[in-house]
């Protein structure tokens, strides 16, 4: 049964939630940051091959996710999150003993699909948990443990590295996941009912939520975007002699996240969504124009200010109107679609501005993501007045 009342947000089940979702995404940025460096070091392998773990990774999650839904649907949330949440436990241990470059590609692939569906099936519980009237500010409040997780996994693994080996940071981050697996069983949620065992053929509604796909493609171009900023904001730092000043830029990037979210996620709730994304989308952008001609720490840090507030109200934004346009049984369907989108933008900007950085340089990579920002206000205004005419129809249909 659900613990939440009308008008609660912080119930233990939620909290609990918030907890293991963090645990989940300090693993996942730390290995982020850590894998490629072990590549090299220990593997003695080349920066492709570095870029492989993260790329097979996110492979492995995108494709996992159409059918996360589905997996929600058929076993209910609190099932699906435990078991999930302990095969991503089991194969966070795995890299204890992974010495082989292969087997390490092996790894991250069945890693991905576990971080795929414990992430989609956790903001499903919390939706489900917060009241429809607090939706944006809630989804907030939870997204802020992965912005938690952006600054402290980094932070933390690049610090114990230099004073332990990897393959005992691997065994650290695994004993981690033990700590959230254990707080999966104080999560209990309310199950609309699971779904008949018969075998039926699979359709295409039953791994995507159609009507979380205008808003999913939106927010495809914003994390295209952003992923200029989580691939290639240490190489531009680097280049431009601020590397060491990298860490404070993610600190102040996070800063700025967590303080804009109990603003914005209620001025959402009671404004509606235009009056938080459309400010967002140009303090994003104006933040990427500044960072392209950074050359000071000032600068840098500034840029990374504004990056924090504009994008950071994006995501909880996005993914509250993905889950609002679906039937609430399908919010696990509406989350795995919009994330769907989200990690194909990530894919698919850092392949592409990879390409833009080696032939124009990182200043022309930064203005192409304030273009895309600004595209995206396009896309947001127009999936957005579409979305309003059908109500509108709808509604005069029914009056007559």
């Amino acid at each position: 049964m659900s613990h939440s009342t009308p008008s609660t947000i912080w119930t233990r089940p939620f909290f609990m939630a918030l907890i293991n979702n963090f645990f989940i995404f300090l693993v996942f940025y730390s290995l982020l940051t850590v894998l490629p460096l072990y590549v090299i070091d220990e593997l003695q392998g080349t920066e492709g091959e570095a870029g492989l773990a993260t790329t097979i990774f996110l492979l492995s999650a995108i494709i996992v996710r159409p059918f996360s839904g589905k997996m929600i649907e058929r076993f209910g949330k609190r099932k699906t999150l435990i078991l999930s949440v302990l095969f991503f436990g089991i194969s966070s241990f795995m890299y204890f003993w992974v010495n082989d470059f292969y087997l390490l590609m092996g790894l991250r692939f069945f890693h991905g699909i576990w971080f795929s569906i414990s992430s989609t099936v956790l903001v499903a519980i919390a939706a489900d948990m917060i009241p429809s009237h607090r939706k944006g500010e809630g989804l907030g409040y939870f997204a802020m443990s992965m912005n938690l997780a952006v600054v402290a996994g980094p932070f933390i693994s690049l610090a114990l590295v230099q004073w332990i080996s990897y393959t005992t940071l691997f065994l650290g981050l695994a004993l981690v996941i033990v700590i959230g697996f254990l707080c999966s069983f104080g999560i209990q949620v309310m199950e609309e009912g699971v779904e008949s065992k018969e075998p039926r053929r699979l359709t295409f509604k039953d791994l995507v939520e159609v009507k979380a796909i205008p808003i999913a493609l939106v927010g495809f171009l914003t994390s295209f975007a952003y992923s200029g900023i989580m691939s290639f904001i240490s190489v531009y730092a680097k280049s431009i002699g601020l590397f060491e000043s990298v860490s404070l830029f993610f600190v102040v990037f996070a800063a700025a996240m967590l303080l804009s979210r109990p603003f914005t996620g209620r001025l959402f709730d009671r404004s509606g969504p235009d009056a938080v994304i459309y400010p967002s989308l140009f303090i994003f952008a104006i933040g990427l124009i500044l960072l392209s001609a950074t050359h000071s720490v000032v600068l840098l840090l500034i840029a990374g200010t504004l990056i924090g507030f504009g994008y950071g109200a994006l995501l909880p934004s996005f993914q509250a109107m993905s889950i609002q346009a679906a039937p609430k049984k399908r919010t696990g369907h509406a989350t795995a679609t919009f994330f769907i989108f989200y990690d194909l933008g990530i894919a698919v900007g850092s392949f592409v501005l990879g390409v833009v950085s080696f032939q124009l340089g990182f200043s022309a990579l930064y203005i192409i993501c304030a273009l895309v920002v600004l595209l995206t206000v396009l896309a947001y205004k127009f999936v957005t007045k579409k979305a309003r005419c059908a109500r509108k129809e709808r509604a005069e249909v029914l009056e007559m």
